[in-house]
């Protein structure tokens, strides 16, 4: 199959038909608003643990679902039985089900307005990951594996890949007929090292981020074998190095570590519903609030983030979100300042912000959409400015490289992140490593200590292919794009000693 087609086995189905059956059934029972989203996802996991394949899953889910506005409230019902009579049953008894909340409703529901679309939509990618031969990926695991247990400074090792196929048929009661196919993928190698006089250890990770790319991304699209080879010398100088003495420090800050702080303090506290309380009680709020829009000084000036589902290779990247509204991109902070949040139709038309900027997402046929996060990104500097300019700016402090564990609060301002590998930079040049460090700030502050970002050579997609939310629990992949970038005066903790996450 072409990467720029749409799966025959997909378009094979009675798209047409199963979604006329459910928006005639909806509009004949009163529904003012109706769409209908039949989904295949299509999910391999492999694993392996030394020199052994450890698990091979293979799942795919297919199913529809439809959601109507019906007496000013919301009605969604599913199932997994492709056939027009299901089809018209499922909007029946989200007909049924918008009614029965209609009758309790105080504020019926209205979406801000969007055009009709037809189209197909396929994301880039080159070689789908389900047409490669399981034999080439076990021997990409295990091959990994086994050249960081030869170089004999490695004592175990785990791999992972993990592969989607994901396709979407969208039809709405106003005309539009969407069809989507995305591509997504993740593969890391982790090697542990364990002292055997003092019993100490550590592991290492490779810092591949996950993408929306297919198998040419460990073909030929990152360099495995380089990191593969680096990374046990690597984590047998960590193991050796010094305990960091916490206190405030320069930080310079790689994308594979940068995009989470990302996630956790921006992107999750820009999303509307959670600073409208909708996600309170399993997520958190926000301290973002809606008074805080174009007055807060979220970071400094070199500081711009912006929204979009339209990055090639974003793992939030789509034609159209699963409300139909077209991919956008958008300013959420320019020059420091919030100005923007992300919106679905209903959230859109509510707060008087005019159109969606397409962030509804479902992640299976049985679940409603919920506003979900887009691709959110920090822009890098238009100016050449590399690791180096930014390292040789630093007297005394710390490159971060890749990512670990985390910890954020509930509105997403006070946190603490760690990372994979933290080298010592003296007198502008890197060092050697230190070891037992993270870093500890809230959101504002952090932000506003950003004194300079790298160039567009610097600037790296990161990101999560598992980002929870919603009851009953959704999960999301995102991208985070980003620069190095220069932080200065933030406090490090030294996690052996002070209690942190490590």
């Amino acid at each position: 199959m072409p990467a720029n087609r749409v799966d025959p086995d997909f378009l094979s189905l009675p798209l047409d038909a199963l979604a006329d059956a459910a928006l005639e059934r909806a509009k004949n029972l009163g529904a003012t608003y109706a769409d209908f989203r039949l989904e295949r996802i299509r999910t391999q996991s492999i694993a392996a643990r030394d020199r052994e394949l450890e698990s091979l899953s293979n799942g795919e889910t297919l199913g529809l679902g439809v959601r109507v506005i019906a007496e000013g409230a919301w009605g969604f019902a599913a199932t997994v039985e492709p056939t027009t009579d299901a089809a018209a049953d499922a909007a029946a008894r989200a007909a049924a089900v918008a009614r029965t909340l209609g009758a309790l409703n105080s504020e019926p529901v209205e979406l801000a307005d969007e055009p009709v679309y037809t189209d197909t939509w396929v994301s880039a990618y080159e070689l789908n990951p389900f047409e490669v031969g399981d034999d080439v990926k076990i021997a990409f695991l295990l091959g990994g594996s086994g050249g960081l247990l030869d170089s004999g400074k490695v004592d175990h090792t785990s791999a992972r890949l993990v592969q989607v196929l994901e396709n979407k048929f969208l039809a709405s009661l106003a005309g539009s007929r969407i069809t989507q196919q995305r591509v997504r993928c993740e593969g890391n190698f982790t090697a542990r090292r364990v002292d055997k006089d003092s019993g100490a250890f550590d592991s290492m990770r490779t810092n591949a981020m996950p993408v929306g790319r297919g198998w040419e991304y460990f073909a030929n699209g990152y360099d495995f074998d380089g990191e593969l080879d680096a990374l046990p010398a690597l984590l047998e100088e960590k193991m050796a190095s010094p305990s960091v003495e916490p206190g405030p420090r320069d930080l310079v800050i790689h994308p594979t570590n940068l995009w989470l702080t990302i996630h956790e303090s921006i992107g999750h506290s820009t999303e509307l519903d959670r600073v409208l309380g909708y996600e309170a009680n399993y997520a958190g709020t926000s301290f973002a609030t809606l008074e805080d829009l174009d007055t807060l000084q979220f970071g400094s000036g070199v500081m711009n983030v912006t929204g979009d589902r339209l990055v090639d290779h974003g793992l939030s990247t789509v034609g159209y979100d699963d409300e139909g509204v077209k991919a956008q991109r958008w300013d959420i902070i320019r020059d420091g300042v919030l100005t923007g949040y992300q919106l679905n139709r209903q959230m859109a038309r509510k707060q008087g912000f005019g159109r969606s900027n397409g962030c509804a997402f479902a992640d299976d046929p049985g679940h409603v959409p919920l506003q979900r996060m887009p691709n959110v990104s920090l822009q890098p500097s238009p100016k050449a400015i590399t690791l180096d300019d930014l390292i040789g700016g630093v007297e005394d402090g710390i490159y971060v490289v890749g990512d670990r564990s985390w910890s954020i609060d509930m509105q997403r301002y006070n946190f603490q992140f760690t990372g994979q590998t933290f080298y010592r930079i003296k007198g502008g040049r890197i060092a050697g490593q230190y070891k037992d460090v993270a870093y500890q700030s809230n959101t504002t502050t952090f932000w506003n200590a950003m004194e300079a970002v790298g160039g567009p050579e610097t600037y790296v997609l990161g990101g999560a292919i598992n980002c929870g939310k919603g009851q009953p629990g959704q999960i999301a992949a995102v991208t985070h794009g980003c620069p190095v970038a220069l932080f200065r005066g933030v406090n490090v903790l030294n996690t052996a000693t002070e209690g942190a996450s490590a």
